[in-house]
């Protein structure tokens, strides 16, 4: 009889799973469905609950053939799973929730000896494209990997979002540090010379200004773009005189670059810069194989994003000691949005060995 492994991937607003076969073959991704978790933390388990269900059913599986889950959250969270006043998610109702042994409570009333392996979101993405681009795990959606090393057993990847978030991996592992905090490369300080103007810099993010994030975000974006409207040079340009927020506007920003807007185009060509500052700070650390673009700017349009990435390793080979200017190139995600249920599906078959 098959054995399955689940993958998921929590969000504030959306939750997906993923299911893996004996075979460490990824044989179904789910479409992103609600969390649920303006209800609470049983009403999202709940939602997991009944997609797994339906999904193992549309493979011909049932559910006691479960055999372990991985379980991927925003964080702070302990390495157990207690999620610890997380951001996006309501703190009444999950602070100090110890989501991971409910989830697994309930798996195990359909498999007695089913676990559930918690793991962070960012961790969980870095695990993911490491799973697939080494060859550990086969997805037919992606298929195989036509660039980067051959022997790959590290890298490290930041995820752009509302904030920015990291992983890595070392010798084939997904690192989680001693508390779980492992990757936390939002909260990198870079240099004064990684932003184009002194308010790019005054974006405090957690206890401290200039921070990757407050560079690499949507937060940054809107921070930065809020300024960029006061300058007399684009006191004509279209968002001036558009409805909505600062923020509604920064995330027209993505459209906009598509069409060559210059305001737009300046923008990401600055998060580029700071982006290829901050990986290079991070590979003085780990020396990885590989480096690795996630999140957002992964759906630019194709033309942008070639030129967010010929900034980002310019940037990167400008400041980079000789030593480090070997690394070829920086790489956008090959599994997307997908990249975290992936590693937590990853994860599973880790922590069953």
């Amino acid at each position: 009889m098959v054995k399955y492994r689940i993958g998921i991937d929590v969000g504030g607003t959306t939750t997906t799973i993923a299911i893996g076969n004996d075979a460490r073959e990824v044989v179904q991704v789910s479409e992103q469905f609600e969390s649920r978790t303006a209800e609470g933390p049983q009403s999202t388990a709940q939602a997991i609950l009944d997609q797994i269900e339906t999904h193992l059913g549309a493979l011909g599986g049932s559910t006691d053939q479960i055999v372990d889950v991985g379980l991927a959250t925003p964080g702070p969270a302990t390495l157990d799973g207690v999620l610890l006043n997380t951001p996006n998610l309501p703190p009444k109702l999950w602070d100090n929730f110890p989501f991971r042994a409910t989830l697994e409570e309930k798996i195990r009333d359909w498999s007695p000896r089913a676990s559930v392996h918690y793991i962070g979101d960012g961790q969980a993405a870095a695990y993911g494209e490491y799973s697939i681009r080494s060859g550990a795990f086969t997805w037919e959606r992606v298929g195989p990997m036509a660039s980067g090393p051959t022997q790959l057993s590290s890298l490290f990847m930041l995820i752009v979002g509302t904030g920015l978030g990291g992983g890595q991996v070392q010798d084939g592992r997904v690192v989680r540090g001693k508390e779980g905090r492992a990757g936390h490369a939002g909260h990198v300080l870079l240099p004064p010379y990684a932003f184009r103007y002194e308010h790019d810099q005054q974006l405090r993010v957690g206890n401290a200004m200039c921070t990757a994030e407050s560079a690499i975000s949507l937060t940054g974006l809107t921070h930065q773009l809020g300024y960029r409207l006061t300058l007399p040079e684009w006191s004509d340009h279209p968002l001036n005189a558009a409805e909505g927020s600062t923020r509604d506007k920064a995330k027209t920003l993505r459209g906009l670059a598509a069409k060559g807007d210059p305001l737009a185009l300046e923008l990401f060509d600055d998060q580029a810069r700071a982006l290829g500052i901050t990986l290079l700070d991070l590979n003085y650390i780990g020396d990885f194989d590989l480096l690795i673009i996630g999140g957002g700017v992964c759906d630019l349009s194709a033309d942008v994003k070639a030129r967010y990435k010929r900034i980002a390793e310019e940037a990167y080979h400008e400041h980079a000691l000789d030593g480090f200017r070997n690394l070829d190139c920086l790489e956008f995600s090959s599994c997307g949005d997908e990249s975290p249920v992936i590693g937590a599906l990853a994860f599973a078959y880790t922590m069953a060995l």
